[in-house]
């Protein structure tokens, strides 16, 4: 499995054709006590950038963007009872939802972890 993450703090583990998509340790700790996760329809399909996700916290409301384009074909359901996950597991139990991807060459242009470590660091 391989680990992508994007300048807008998601993360996306690959396994074969099969994203699963979150948001980063940055970007929960950033939003503070998560309280409310929207999550996609299983079989929307998003170009890479589009808006997928809706997350909220006590601070503030973000959208949560496709990183890559594809067709959803599973979310969290655990997240709608228990959003508080993304707290705790951000970047494992917290994950938002799984796309088939459409176009595997989409994630040349993500970072890998230490790019991403890099990049937070600079901000």
């Amino acid at each position: 499995m391989s680990r992508y993450f994007t300048d807008e703090h998601e993360w996306i583990d690959v396994e074969g054709e099969i994203a699963t998509v979150g948001i980063t340790d940055y970007a929960q700790g950033q939003l503070g006590d998560i309280v409310f996760v929207e999550l996609p329809a299983e079989g929307a399909v998003f170009e890479k950038g589009d808006d997928a996700a809706v997350v909220e916290s006590v601070k503030a409301a973000s959208d949560v963007y496709a990183p890559i384009s594809g067709e959803v074909v599973e979310v969290n359901g655990d997240l709608e009872g228990e959003p508080a996950l993304v707290n705790s597991d951000a970047e494992e139990d917290g994950w938002f939802f799984k796309l088939r991807l459409t176009d595997a060459s989409e994630l040349e242009g993500l970072m890998n972890e230490a790019a991403y470590n890099r990049f937070v660091a600079a901000l």
